[in-house]
């Protein structure tokens, strides 16, 4: 099926056949974490909509552009494709246009872009442009050149403000900054929501059984996602559809020796199923402490008993 509903809401279109006549207004990008610039940019897009008469629509690729220009290229994404989708649905825009990003689709120039992508297969009436977003294969053009091109095959090109929301910088890049420095609540802020890590559980060294503290052990659905900085964190774990307090470590436990991989694992309060190759969902709170080496496993032990005190309390009050 070329497209579907997602929640009876946005529908994502693969098929640009289905959007004859449709008449839309469109914005176009990669939209990584969906974050506040962003969904300021689709508020835009969505009130000029109103004002046209006409429904909305967001372009994006299910695969970072570089990443098909470089294949040695290796992203660092707020969220799988799977994630972006569901987030764009939030901001109740009608439709979710997915183009294959592919080398042709590269060398286009901005004017060809806006003729033959989007006049000829898309039928956009209107393109919302962000106030600093270049498109095209030199990204040389600007606004006017954009406003030009629109002119020649019928399409309306607006300039959409920038977010300036609380004196915050908003960008992709910088909410990925702060998870490398393991401050997920103020990368929560720009997210207008807290970043989250989905994956399976499987099995692992099983040492946190030993300390007191069971651990499932995460893999990571996309490979590409980032996972913030090394150490402790407070949790949300949403596992067989219920919701748990939970303690997350991310390292590579020096205190045992296990090597320099990096792995997640999360202790999940008052919770003792087996619970191999289920699907689960961990979202960042908080940062307690970071990676740190302890002179014995008792010692080891003891902290990560103060851990889940201070994580219980941070978690109560979050609630």
């Amino acid at each position: 099926m070329l497209a579907h509903q997602v929640n009876s809401k946005m529908i994502i279109i693969r098929d640009t056949e289905q959007l004859k006549e449709r008449g839309l207004i469109v914005t176009v990008g990669f939209f990584d974490g969906v974050h506040l610039g962003h969904r300021f940019l689709i508020s835009q897009m969505k009130e000029a909509g109103r004002r046209l008469h006409l429904s909305t629509a967001v372009v994006t690729f299910p695969e970072h552009p570089r990443k098909v220009l470089q294949k040695d290229y290796q992203p660092r994404l707020l969220n799988s494709f799977e994630e972006k989708l569901a987030h764009l649905e939030e901001t109740g825009i009608d439709y979710c246009i997915i183009l294959d990003f592919t080398p042709e689709l590269s060398r286009l120039s901005a004017s060809d872009f806006i003729r033959d992508i989007l006049a000829t297969d898309l039928h956009v009436k209107a393109l919302l442009v962000g106030y600093d977003h270049r498109f095209g294969y030199d990204r040389t053009d600007d606004f006017e050149q954009y406003a030009l091109y629109g002119r020649r095959c019928g399409i309306e090109v607006i300039r959409a403000t920038p977010y300036a929301g609380d004196s915050l910088h908003v960008s992709s890049s910088e909410i990925r900054r702060l998870l490398a420095e393991g401050k997920v609540d103020n990368a929560a802020k720009l997210l207008a929501c807290r970043y989250r890590i989905r994956g399976s559980i499987v099995t692992g060294f099983k040492v946190g059984r030993e300390l007191g503290f069971p651990t499932a052990n995460i893999r990571i659905d996309e490979p590409y996602k980032i996972i913030p900085a090394t150490g402790v964190y407070a949790v949300w774990v949403y596992l067989k559809g219920k919701r748990y307090a939970g303690m997350l470590y991310i390292g590579n436990r020096p205190t045992l020796n296990n090597g320099d991989e990096i792995t997640p694992e999360v202790n999940i309060f008052d919770f003792s199923e087996e619970v191999y190759n289920e699907d689960i969902t961990v979202e960042f709170v908080r940062y307690v402490r970071g990676n740190i080496r302890f002179e014995s496993v008792g010692a080891l032990a003891g902290q990560l008993a103060k851990d889940r005190k201070e994580i219980e309390l941070i978690l109560k009050n979050e609630e």
